[in-house]
């Protein structure tokens, strides 16, 4: 058999050496498993688990992921509920997500019950919510060390949502039933707005001109207008909401609804629920995919993740996760 010409053997050898330098990293579907006390990582396509890293703490129960898909960000709350007794996490573990083990930790010094986190791409910084310093802490996901926080002037700051261009943050204050208004740049509340005796989870729309928070005490959504800083209006609900989150066409707002096993879908031009969709036990929190065909839906007390097809407006499959899968997170 002839040899390949030198030039050619060389392009050879290097397309070869390239594929094996590119990031071993897939569109991955990340979960934290409060009971299981691990992360998920779902292969979307495949609609299953692929993995589970332990998180070698008491539990997270949210998670982020960097912009290039290789790290997640867990933080670790402590085995309490909202407000109530318990343990209070003190860290933040770094899962490198290719090779499925933590490389990294975040050591708040105390316990701050650290719970929501979010990689700011405009800034490059990753913001996570620490509840007993009524703050959102800023952090270098480089160099992992904390560079400085946001004063929510609540207690309970337990869920964080930012404005697409970074400069907006709204925490859902559990406890007190607020909302705290944050400028991201000058590191300042600069509104805390009343909501109910209590309060769930936080979105944002997509042209950012409404934030979205759970009244607990009764079947309503809070809209909040972002221009003006106090409340827009009220959605009536068919029961007591939870997580939210707009589809990526900020066409609808989906809502998960934990008494009735359901998600609403709300019309966010009428503000009106327009359907509802059968899911598994009390779902939690609600996460469109970023080709805008599917949410995925962790449903807790089920051990699942349910993936609803926006197209039909119905369940497409049920993915099995971790003991009490909760948070969820892209990573692609």
């Amino acid at each position: 058999m002839k040899k390949p010409a030198l030039p050619l053997l060389l392009l050879i050898i290097s397309c070869a050496t390239a594929v094996a330098q590119m990031p071993a990293t897939h569109p991955s579907l990340l979960v934290a498993n409060q009971k299981s006390r691990d992360l998920s990582i779902i292969d979307p396509a495949a609609g299953k688990q692929i993995a589970a890293v332990p998180e070698n703490a008491v539990t997270g129960h949210e998670v982020a992921a960097s912009p290039d898909g290789r790290t997640a960000y867990v933080p670790i709350y402590g085995d309490s509920g909202v407000g109530k007794p318990g343990t209070d996490g003190s860290t933040m573990v770094v899962i490198d997500i290719p090779s499925r083990k933590i490389i990294g930790k975040v050591d708040f010094g105390h316990g701050v019950r650290p719970h929501c986190a979010i990689y700011d791409t405009n800034t490059g910084l990753l913001y996570v919510t620490t509840e007993l310093d009524q703050s959102v802490t800023i952090i270098d996901p480089h160099t992992l060390k904390i560079v400085g926080s946001v004063p929510t002037k609540q207690e309970q700051s337990h869920m964080l949502v930012l404005s697409h261009d970074g400069r907006r943050g709204y925490t859902a204050n559990v406890g007190p039933g607020t909302v705290s208004v944050l400028d991201m740049k000058a590191r300042k509340t600069i509104a805390v707005i009343p909501i109910s005796a209590t309060t769930q989870r936080i979105s944002i729309s997509r042209d950012d001109s409404m934030v979205f928070t759970a009244d607990q005490t009764k079947p309503q959504l809070a809209v909040i207008d972002t221009a003006t800083n106090k409340i827009r209006t009220w959605i009536p609900l068919p029961a007591i909401a939870y997580g939210t989150a707009s589809t990526i066409d900020g066409r609808w707002l989906l809502v998960c609804m934990e008494p009735t096993n359901q998600v609403a879908v709300v019309d966010l031009k009428t503000l009106k629920v327009v359907r509802t969709i059968n899911v598994p036990h009390a779902p939690n929190e609600i996460l469109p995919s970023p080709d805008g065909k599917v949410a995925y839906v962790s449903c807790p007390n089920s051990n699942q993740v349910a993936v609803i097809d926006l197209s039909q407006w119905k369940v497409r499959s049920l993915i099995d996760a971790g003991k009490y899968s909760d948070g969820l997170a892209w990573a692609k």
